[in-house]
């Protein structure tokens, strides 16, 4: 038996067994659609040390550095398109299996597949807010300021980093004029918490709220190495909830978890929601059906 046909079977059940779900998404959920992932499969950093929000908010030159390399990257992300993973969860969402999808992704992709009940935890890259007046604007209204504010050195093809994140040359940085907010000039920053920063409190309860209501947790694509996601896996197991992982690395929560799956998520997603299409419940799903 394929390591894809086991896991298939083993989600299905778990899905099938657990009606009301709450899903967790991490990058990896969104490799397939070209935006790595910090991590390797041992949960360490691939890229350099990403950017503080302390930092950010302090200093000019982290501010430079930001909107330097996402003026490049930031195309990466606008035109990414949902991948079968992103695409297979709206379709259990719209079936009424995922009560609510929490991605730690700042990307929109879940959205653009089409999941309706989703709460960014970390924000969206897709708009700015105005540090000042609070504005939200978009993000490639702010590309156009960067563009016409700024002279760029010629653009040299670059392995894509997460979250639109290119390398620059240090020496443009001094020089870079920062983006202002078109309604007050005041200082802009991506509508993401950084490294460092604070997920809303009200937001973080919401989540904790469906994990209470929830049957089941499932972990998509996530090392759960960051304590703003990890906290509901421990959340999850002190209300005795079984919690199923999909990632085919280290998760800091492998030892809370009932299912530890290791298949990719898309081929996995695919074919578990093909399998739930066509059995109501978990004593109905024909394991020895080879398909």
């Amino acid at each position: 038996m394929t390591t894809l046909l086991k896991d298939t079977r083993e989600l299905t059940d778990f899905i099938a067994g657990h009606t009301k779900l709450v899903v967790l998404t991490g990058a990896g959920i969104s490799c397939d659609s070209g935006i790595p992932t910090y991590r390797d499969q041992r949960g360490d950093w691939r890229h350099q040390t990403p950017i503080q929000e302390k930092a950010f908010l302090e200093d000019q030159n982290m501010q430079r550095r930001y909107w330097a390399r996402s003026r490049y990257g930031w195309p990466v992300i606008r035109d990414a398109l949902p991948n079968p993973a992103h695409v297979a969860l709206a379709e259990l969402e719209a079936r009424g299996h995922i009560e609510l999808l929490i991605t730690q992704n700042v990307d929109g992709l879940h959205q653009k597949a089409g999941s309706k009940n989703v709460i960014d935890l970390h924000g969206r890259v897709d708009r700015v807010c105005c540090l000042s007046c609070g504005t939200l604007h978009g993000r490639e209204n702010v590309q156009s300021l960067l563009n016409s504010t700024n002279a760029w050195p010629v653009e040299i093809p670059q392995t894509p980093k997460p979250d639109g994140d290119m390398d620059v040359p240090d020496d443009f940085l001094t020089e870079l004029a920062l983006p202002e907010c078109p309604d007050c000039s005041g200082q802009m920053k991506p509508d993401v918490v950084f490294f460092g920063g604070s997920v809303p409190k009200a937001k973080v309860q919401t989540c904790l709220d469906a994990v209470e209501q929830a049957d089941a947790l499932l972990v998509v694509g996530s090392s759960l190495m960051v304590y703003s996601g990890y906290r509901f896996c421990r959340h999850s197991s002190r209300l005795e909830k079984p919690i199923a992982i999909i990632n085919p690395g280290v998760t800091r929560a492998d030892d809370l978890a009932h299912l530890k799956l290791v298949s990719l998520a898309s081929p996995l997603l695919t074919q578990v929601t093909k399998q739930l299409s066509r059995f109501s419940g978990p004593d109905s799903y024909g394991h020895d059906n080879p398909s």
